[in-house]
């Protein structure tokens, strides 16, 4: 098992920043693929990045390339999201996902635990 806990979330302007958190426990955090997914009012779930076990790769959604950046630190059982250049577009509530490899997927369905979501509003 594994349980994940997301924070960080809140209100910004466009353009502004924020940095969102996933604390884990549980399994073994080092051995696992983490994604990043959100979920838009009135729209599905979708893929935001992921990253590898180790650090090593990471892997955007196009939407974002550029402006996020995910990275994790193994040692406190944490992973981040960086969200630079913020668009109302990007409002929205944040999951992290756990994924029970080492290299990840895009496909949410793929993913074995999640986090309960944080919300993420970009005023315009």
């Amino acid at each position: 098992q594994v349980q994940l806990v997301e924070s960080g979330g809140g209100l910004v302007q466009t353009g502004g920043s924020l940095r969102l958190t996933c604390a884990a426990s549980g399994r073994t955090f080092s051995r696992l693929a983490m994604g990043w997914f959100r979920q838009a009012p009135g729209k599905e779930r979708e893929f935001v990045g992921i990253i590898r076990y180790n650090g090593g790769s990471t892997m955007y959604a196009d939407s974002v390339k550029g402006r996020f950046t995910i990275s994790r630190d193994n040692a406190k059982n944490l992973v981040y999201l960086q969200m630079n250049s913020l668009k109302p577009e990007d409002t929205a509530v944040y999951y992290c996902a756990a994924h029970s490899s080492l290299f990840g997927s895009r496909s949410q369905r793929d993913y074995d635990y999640w986090g309960q979501g944080t919300q993420v509003t970009v005023s315009s």
